[in-house]
C-alpha cells in the first residue's frame, strides 16, 4: 500500500490540469461530442484507459523522489468530465492501492469540463464540501464551478482547499480578460468569508487560472492575504513553466496559499520528470508530452505539467 510522506510531517499537495480527460460516452447535456469513438479524435476505450492510467502513473510520480510509495495527499485536478472518470482514476487505474477518495463538482459548462480534489482518506479528513457557481456575466458562457473543500489534516489543523479552473483565453486575452477578472472576485469573496470566521486560516487555492502570477486576476487574489506559492517555481529536468506554448514556457497553473501556510512551505516545484516530456520538435528544447496536437493522437500525458508544494505542518 502507498503511504504518503506527511509520517515525517511532510504534507504534499500537488495541482494538474489533466487535458481533457474525458470519457467515451456521450453526455446529452453536454458538448461533448469531440471526446466520442465516432469522432475526428477517435476517441476510443484503448484510448481512454491509456489516458486514466497515464493520469495515474502521473500523480504517482509526484509524491516524492527520496521514499519508495510515498503519494501525494492532495491532487487538485482540472479538465475532468465527471464522476465516472473520477471513479476510474481513484479505483480501476494504477492509482488503486493508493486508497484515494475524492469530490468532483458538476459545473454549468458546455463541454462538461469540470474540476475535482483527490485526497488520501489517512492523511485528510473530509468536514464540508461544495461548488461555488459563478454568477452570469454579460457575454460570458457558463464555466467552471470552483471546488471548495475543507477538512482536518493529522496535525489537527483544518485545511481549506478551492480549486478553480478559470475561463480560458479563447478569443484573445484582452477579449476575454474581464470573465477571469470576474472568477477572481469570486474566489476573493469566498476567501475573505473563511478569514471572517477564521482570521488566521490556513487556505490553499489551486488551478488553471489561465493568466500569469502578473496578470490582473492574479493580482487581485493577493490583495486578500494571499501568497503565489508557485511563482518562481521551476523543474528539475529544465521546465520553466507548466506550459509551453510557441517555444515559450509559462505558468497557468498556481498554487496560492495564506500566510499562515506560506510560513510552513518547504519549496514548490514543477514536477517535470523525463517521461513527461517530449522533444519539441519545431521550436527546440522539450515541450510536455500531451495527449493530442490538434486531432493527431501523440499518445502521452497531458499539455500541462503539474505543480508539487511540499509544507512542514
Amino acid at each position: 500500500m502507498a503511504i504518503s510522506l506527511f509520517l515525517l510531517g511532510i504534507f504534499t499537495f500537488v495541482e494538474l490540469n489533466c487535458e481533457n480527460l474525458f470519457d467515451c460516452r456521450h453526455d446529452s447535456m453536454k458538448q461533448d461530442e469531440q471526446f466520442l469513438p465516432t469522432s475526428d479524435y477517435h476517441w476510443t476505450p484503448s484510448r481512454y484507459w491509456r489516458k486514466i492510467n497515464h493520469i495515474g502513473q502521473e500523480i504517482l510520480a509526484c509524491g516524492g523522489d527520496s521514499i519508495s510509495g510515498s503519494i501525494p495527499d492532495i491532487v487538485a485536478l482540472c479538465e475532468v468530465e465527471n464522476d465516472s472518470v473520477l471513479e476510474a482514476l481513484c479505483h480501476r487505474s494504477l492509482l488503486r492501492k493508493a486508497n484515494y477518495e475524492y469530490f468532483v463538482t458538476n459545473s454549468p459548462d458546455e463541454r462538461g469540463v469540470d474540476v475535482a480534489l483527490l485526497y488520501s482518506p489517512f492523511s485528510f479528513l473530509p468536514l464540508n464540501h461544495h461548488s461555488v457557481r459563478i454568477p452570469p456575466k454579460s457575454g460570458m458562457k457558463p464555466t467552471r464551478d470552483i471546488l471548495y473543500v475543507s477538512g482536518i489534516i493529522p496535525n489537527g489543523d483544518t485545511l481549506h482547499v478551492l480549486v478553480v479552473h478559470a475561463p480560458s483565453r479563447s478569443g484573445g486575452k484582452g477579449a476575454t480578460q474581464s470573465f477571469r477578472l470576474h472568477v477572481s472576485r469570486q474566489i476573493g469573496l469566498t476567501v475573505d468569508s473563511i478569514y471572517a470566521v477564521q482570521p488566521c486560516a490556513k487556505i490553499l487555492i489551486a488551478g488553471d487560472f489561465n493568466d500569469y502570477s502578473t496578470d490582473q486576476s492574479l493580482e487581485n487574489l493577493y490583495h486578500h492575504q494571499l501568497w503565489n506559492l508557485s511563482r518562481e517555481a521551476r523543474g528539475k529536468h529544465g521546465a520553466k513553466g507548466t506550459y509551453r506554448f510557441r517555444g515559450e514556457w509559462g505558468n497557468l497553473d498556481h498554487i496560492l496559499c495564506s500566510r499562515e501556510l506560506y510560513k510552513k512551505a518547504l519549496d514548490c516545484r514543477i514536477g517535470d520528470a523525463p517521461f513527461l516530456l517530449e522533444v519539441d520538435e519545431k521550436y527546440g528544447g522539450f515541450h510536455p508530452f500531451r495527449t493530442y496536437q490538434g486531432p493527431k493522437y501523440i499518445g502521452g500525458f497531458s499539455d500541462h505539467l503539474p505543480l508539487i508544494a511540499h509544507f512542514r505542518l
